[in-house]
């Protein structure tokens, strides 16, 4: 049994384009989104020293805060709250190509190629 936290309230929001295409990966992948979600993390990486990851979970660990946007899961563990409490999850399609982007109001620096971040 998963004590994860549910939160309600906005500490990091998810905009529905970022949530229709990572359900859309899920649904993909054969995973459950009604129990399945999004895990975004913070890691040490990249010049600038910080690197945002992400990838699907099929349940969150007992300590993960939980969100929900738009039917999307999304799993958050405690250290990287930390850093990333305020951030809005977006998914950009464009001329530089598509994917997944943070934009974190913590944030004090980024390395040149926006990899990496320092807060």
């Amino acid at each position: 049994m998963s004590t994860a936290t549910a939160v309600e309230n906005d500490v990091i929001s998810v905009t529905e384009g970022a949530a229709d295409e990572a359900l859309r990966l899920l649904e993909g992948e054969g995973m459950d989104t009604d129990e399945a979600g999004l895990r975004l993390f913070v890691q040490q990486g990249g010049c600038a020293g910080l690197s945002y990851g992400m990838r699907f979970d099929f349940e969150p660990e007992e300590d993960d805060t939980v969100f929900e946007h738009h039917g999307l899961r999304v799993f958050v563990d405690p250290a990287s709250m930390n850093y990333i409490e305020g951030s809005r999850l977006e998914f950009e399609d464009g001329l530089q190509g598509e994917g997944f982007h943070v934009e974190n109001p913590n944030v004090v620096s980024e390395c040149g190629c926006g990899e990496s971040f320092r807060t």
